[in-house]
């Protein structure tokens, strides 16, 4: 039961992700464009040095739609994608509060040069522009400020685990150099 519960969690994330992608590429028709000529085309998306203690994540097969969008493969993984994406999960939180920041976690590509190359761009130039998005709701000023407000929380969250990391850092030194407890 908890396994099944765990499946349908996870595809329903996965299907959110996907729309919010979606959406982020659709916004941006050079996006669009790059994907477009790889229609049919699967990539294969892992996450590599993810947690013992986090419930184990499968690999995503993901297709390019004729309309330059992405889509779930569903459960068949294909056996031989066009592209294999790596990306570092060793650390989900602080991959999580880097993403709020918009800074990319570490990435591998491999499989056929374009499209990893459009793939690749993508990564490296797309973003979620929620401040537009709010603006559409609540109007210019208040997606303004509210915007703000939420650089400033991520600002302060990415500090805050960086100061932990050093900290945490400093300690496992120490803890190296001390003398053997008698």
């Amino acid at each position: 039961m908890l396994h099944s519960l765990q499946a349908l969690a996870s595809t329903a994330v996965i299907e959110r992700a996907l729309l919010l992608a979606n959406h982020v590429i659709a916004s941006e028709p050079v996006a669009v464009q790059r994907l477009q000529p790889h229609a049919g085309r699967s990539l294969l998306l892992t996450l590599e040095g993810w947690p013992a203690l986090l419930p184990a994540v499968p690999p995503l097969a993901i297709r390019v739609t004729p309309a330059g969008l992405l889509e779930r493969c569903g459960e068949a993984v294909p056996e031989a994608p066009g592209l294999r994406v790596s990306v570092d999960a060793s650390n989900p939180a602080l991959a999580f509060m880097q993403a709020l920041a918009g800074d990319k976690p570490r990435i591998e590509v491999a499989g056929d040069a374009q499209f990893a190359a459009d793939v690749n761009w993508l990564f490296d130039n797309l973003r979620w522009d929620l401040e537009d998005d709010l603006a559409r709701f609540v109007g210019d000023a208040p997606a303004r400020e509210l915007a703000k407000f939420g650089a400033g929380v991520a600002t302060a969250l990415r500090e805050a685990v960086r100061g932990i990391g050093s900290l945490a850092s400093r300690l496992r030194g120490s803890g190296a150099d001390a003398p053997p407890p008698r």
